[in-house]
């Protein structure tokens, strides 16, 4: 599959969004304004100017519709999701060659405030998967205590952990362990 520049950073910083919420022991990520620049900061987030409250609680819920967008049963229930999200967002899709990046796509309108433009870039990135016929990539973690989001971009959609090193690591020793444990006592 192959997904151009922008939409693959667009894709990470869905992600990285989605799981800024709180879950479990884990607090929110993006539990003040302060941690709300952190992560635009992080992510490149261009155009953004002074933020405050309101723009806190506004990424918040577009973080919780796109946290909707990977609980999709299917690719209809998804699509109408995104569409909800990026017409909200009010897309002016403009060509742009900034940063040193070549030349692709924005769909935020100039001066748009971080949740539109969040919702419009991110929310065209997921379209593209969908209309690729590849929503079933949007997934969660399958580690019982993680459930973070994550979009399987390996060839043939066997990815079940977030991180590989962390939550599948984790589950592969315990299975380990437990095989070892039960060949011990039996």
């Amino acid at each position: 599959m192959l997904i151009p520049h922008d939409t693959r950073i667009a894709l990470d910083t869905v992600v990285d969004l989605v799981n800024t919420a709180p879950d479990g022991g884990r607090g929110d990520g993006l539990g003040d304004v302060a941690a709300l620049y952190a992560f635009v900061r992080s992510h490149d987030v261009s155009g953004v100017g002074e933020l405050g409250e309101p723009d806190l609680r506004a990424v918040r819920d577009v973080r919780n519709r796109f946290a909707d967008v990977f609980a999709a049963t299917d690719a209809r229930a998804a699509a109408e999701l995104i569409n909800e999200l990026v017409a909200s967002a009010g897309t002016t899709p403009q060509l742009t060659d900034h940063d040193g990046y070549d030349w692709h796509v924005h769909y935020f309108a100039p001066g748009a405030s971080v949740a539109d433009h969040l919702a419009a870039d991110c929310g065209m990135a997921l379209a593209f998967i969908v209309v690729a016929g590849e929503q079933d990539r949007l997934r969660r973690c399958e580690a019982p205590d993680c459930g973070r989001a994550f979009v399987d971009l390996s060839r043939n959609r066997s990815r079940r952990y977030c991180d590989s090193r962390t939550c599948g690591n984790r589950l592969h020793v315990a299975a380990y362990r437990a095989r070892r444990k039960e060949a011990a006592a039996g």
